[in-house]
């Protein structure tokens, strides 16, 4: 095994550790990679998987980031799909890469689920500039893009289980800004208060510590976007799209809209990605057979936005639309405005919480709505409970499934596979330690300072029985944003959006109040110029990929609406 001490500081340079048991491969391997990645991340070999898994177990002890795991499928002592499943525990953030000869490849393929392996190579991988750095160099941007050095950026102080604490570190999370979070009960928390003389104050929490020096005390999403250089304010007071909402329907909105020339800012209320942005794993989104992170997708389609020249404000949000002649004005919370000609609303629909009793009372504080990826980690070791039975909530189930020493998913149904995609239930159902309750609810949510315990009703039954719990993920309920809309926009019984040809009457007539001689475009609402499109319009199909078509769509309407000013 070749383990050398790190040159510089490993939180600066993310390890590359190879496992072949040929000496001569082993060397070619390792040559390579130091080539083209020596000068950003410390290459590490070994020649046999347990060989691999002492460095790990080393690399884990000195706190250093792993980065990639490179292994050969044939080795004898043990495979590489095996020395990477064990791999998982000891570095569960690593991307992990199998090499494999041509022959092996229905076991690589296999692997893909099993070991949850991102990439498989075949040998040999000449030339490397063609054959073994392009993938690696997207899996690295990956790994750099959703896993951050635990000391680099700003260090937030507050209680882990306290709603402002929780709500500050998920708009950092989501927004993909590095950080640390120290609980404010550990001693080097408590330095830190003491230094800013904020440790008599308990109500300043939580405390944000910016590398220029900068304290934030009761720092608020807003407060952190404004320092870390996120705009929260439109740069213009004049636009020719304003797309609210930065889900994939409004990520797809603005880049078509950028990209075609209109001059298109962007609304998003949190972090960009929106229910998508949370999501664990999308498996079945078209061009990732793999899946992809909601997070890295979200990352991407920002990133996509800004190269076509989109203005991304966020913690802004509308609160009302004006119409102003053939322009429309949208007037923010801050009491700011900005007008323009046509507006995409994307505002997507949020999880509904949980009537149970001591619900409400914990939320934040061990009851999450969603994800919460980011509490990973502290969840370590736990019980984690998982409430909902449609893919989000089975795609969360599978990933705190790495981390968890069990998940429990409640489900009111007697199947899972009526609202869950197959491959989900399949992948659930291999999995060890994820148990599955049908037929049961959360009857109420008990504790002191946090969530600790679960009361589980059998509906099939009608028994009760109280379990120790202190982390719930509810992923139940589509409660659209509509209210601020005002009557003017038509909705449904349950808040949706309106569109199109199901404004119109029995005898296909527009709604009262429609100025046009024409009937509504496809996504139209009863406001000209005004559409909507994803998951917050009324018929529309829950899915990432139609949200994002829609977007689209949405953008070639307001060209028509444009058009025929």
């Amino acid at each position: 095994m070749t383990l050398t001490a790190p040159e510089t500081s490993s939180h600066e340079r993310p390890v590359l550790l190879s496992v072949e048991d040929d000496p001569g491969v082993a060397r070619a391997i390792a040559r390579d990679l130091r080539r083209r990645y020596g000068g950003t991340h410390r290459v590490v070999r070994a020649e046999s998987g347990p060989e691999g898994l002492d460095a790990l177990r080393e690399l884990t002890v000195r706190g250093e980031r792993v980065a990639l795991l490179l292994a050969d499928h044939r080795m004898p002592a043990m495979t590489g799909i095996e020395f990477l499943e064990e791999a998982m525990d000891l570095a569960p953030d690593a991307k992990r890469v199998l090499l494999t000869a041509y022959a092996d490849t229905d076991a690589a393929i296999r692997a893909i689920n099993e070991v949850d392996l991102d990439r498989y190579l075949l040998k040999p991988w000449d030339p490397p500039e063609e054959r073994l750095y392009p993938p690696l160099d997207e899996l690295l941007r990956e790994w750099a893009a959703t896993t951050r050095p635990a000391t680099e950026g700003l260090t937030l102080v507050g209680h882990q289980w306290s709603a402002q604490t929780q709500l500050a570190k998920e708009f950092l999370a989501r927004n993909g800004i590095p950080y640390r979070h120290l609980d404010v009960r550990v001693e080097e928390a408590r330095r830190l208060l003491a230094v800013a003389r904020l440790d008599d104050a308990p109500d300043e929490l939580p405390v944000a510590f910016l590398p220029d020096g900068t304290v934030l005390a009761r720092c608020t999403p807003r407060d952190l976007a404004e320092r870390v250089g996120l705009p929260t304010t439109a740069g213009s007071p004049f636009y020719d799209v304003v797309v609210v909402g930065g889900g994939p329907a409004g990520l797809g909105s603005a880049v078509y809209a950028a990209s075609e020339g209109l001059r298109t800012l962007l609304v998003e209320r949190a972090a960009t990605g929106g229910q998508a942005g949370q999501s664990s794993r999308i498996e079945n989104y078209l061009g990732f057979p793999k899946g992809v992170a909601g997070a890295d997708l979200a990352q991407r389609a920002r990133d996509q936005a800004l190269r076509f020249g989109v203005e991304i404000v966020t913690t802004a949000e509308v609160t009302s639309l004006e119409s102003s002649g053939e322009g429309r004005k949208a007037h923010f919370a801050d009491g700011s405005e900005v007008a323009c000609h046509a507006v995409v609303l994307a505002t997507g629909v949020s999880y509904t919480s949980l009537p149970a009793p001591g619900i409400a009372e914990f939320t934040g504080r061990g009851v999450y709505q969603g994800a919460a990826a980011h509490e990973a980690h502290n969840c370590a070791g736990q019980d984690v409970y998982i409430v909902g039975a449609a893919n989000s909530a089975g795609q969360a189930a599978l990933f705190f499934a790495k981390y968890a020493s069990r998940v429990v998913i409640v489900a009111r149904g007697g199947d899972l596979r009526r609202s869950m995609s197959e491959y989900l239930v399949a992948r659930i159902e291999a999995t060890d330690n994820i148990e599955v309750r049908l037929c049961t609810e959360v009857a109420a949510a008990e504790g002191e300072e946090h969530l600790q315990r679960l009361r589980l009703r059998d509906n099939r039954t009608d028994t009760v029985e109280t379990v120790d719990a202190e982390w719930l993920f509810i992923f139940i309920g589509a409660k659209p944003r509509t209210s601020w809309l005002g009557e003017a926009v038509v909705r449904d019984e349950k808040g949706f959006l309106v569109t199109g040809p199901d404004l119109l009457d029995a005898q296909r007539r527009p709604p009262a109040g429609w100025p046009l001689e024409r009937d509504p475009y496809l996504l139209e609402t009863s406001v000209p110029g005004v559409f909507a499109a994803g998951d917050v319009r009324a018929t529309s199909i829950k899915r990432v990929a139609s949200a994002v078509g829609e977007g689209a769509l949405a953008v070639s309407l307001v060209h028509r609406y444009l058009e025929g000013l």
